[in-house]
């Protein structure tokens, strides 16, 4: 044991800079859509595309399977990971839970300066998501576009002041997996200013509406997303009464 953990702390600092290499360029086009769900990944193949030996690959891979986005298993091997649909319902009820309480804390807490830097921040990410809508499918973009969506949902968490639930929310990946998601299933355009209406809602002061403002933008879609990912996975939500 203590030979393992001495190895492991005086490896050189440049096969800790390989592998965290690896793991952003791999979970970057894991979120692009260039590895797809359910993508066979060969830890070889990885390693010579990217000019590097196994190791650092190898360890690339169990953190992304730590991260949820990479699977192993016996007599399949190591692939990008393919939900059921239990599992994308899952991972949208934990967003739910804990972006509802972000909503509830943002309406009761953040500044008038916040909320007017929220506000700005929702009108750009709407026009880069009309842009996705009249055709602007570029890969690139579509990355930039969702990179913005998930810095808006945890720029409203910041504004609670609980680090905690900012933490939470980021360590638990669920806003990576709605990105995941969002671009696997390709999803119908949105409403033109579906986030600045989020934002505004939030943003009145009260914990209740700000609450149900935010569970109904969390649920929105989530029918076509199984629909397109898990064929006959679908279920019927709850309606939720909203004045957005």
């Amino acid at each position: 044991m203590l030979d393992t953990e001495n190895r492991r702390f005086s490896r050189p600092r440049e096969a800790v800079g390989l592998a965290e290499h690896a793991y952003l360029v791999i979970r970057e086009r894991i979120l692009k859509g260039e590895l797809a769900l359910g993508a066979s990944l060969s830890r070889r193949k990885l390693a010579a595309e990217l000019g590097m030996s196994l190791l650092p690959v190898s360890e690339a891979l169990q953190r992304l399977e730590s991260d949820g986005l990479v699977e192993s298993r016996p007599r399949v091997g190591t692939r990008v990971c393919l939900p059921t649909a239990e599992d994308i319902r899952e991972r949208y009820e934990v967003r739910e839970a804990l972006e509802s309480q972000a909503a509830r804390l943002f309406a009761e807490k953040a500044s008038v300066r916040e909320k007017l830097e929220l506000q700005s921040m929702a009108e750009n990410l709407d026009a880069m998501f009309n842009r996705c809508a009249n055709g602007n499918n570029d890969r690139e973009f579509l990355f930039a576009v969702q990179s913005h969506h998930a810095q808006l949902h945890l720029r409203i968490a910041e504004c609670t002041g609980c680090r905690a639930l900012r933490q939470t929310i980021e360590k638990n990946h669920v806003l990576i997996f709605n990105w995941l998601y969002d671009a696997a299933a390709h999803r119908p355009p949105l409403p033109r200013t579906w986030h600045r209406d989020l934002i505004t809602e939030l943003s009145k002061g009260d914990p209740e509406a700000a609450d149900r403002a935010m569970r109904h933008h969390v649920r929105y879609g989530i029918d076509n997303i199984l629909k397109e990912i898990v064929p006959g996975g679908t279920r019927t939500q709850t309606a939720v009464p909203t004045t957005l």
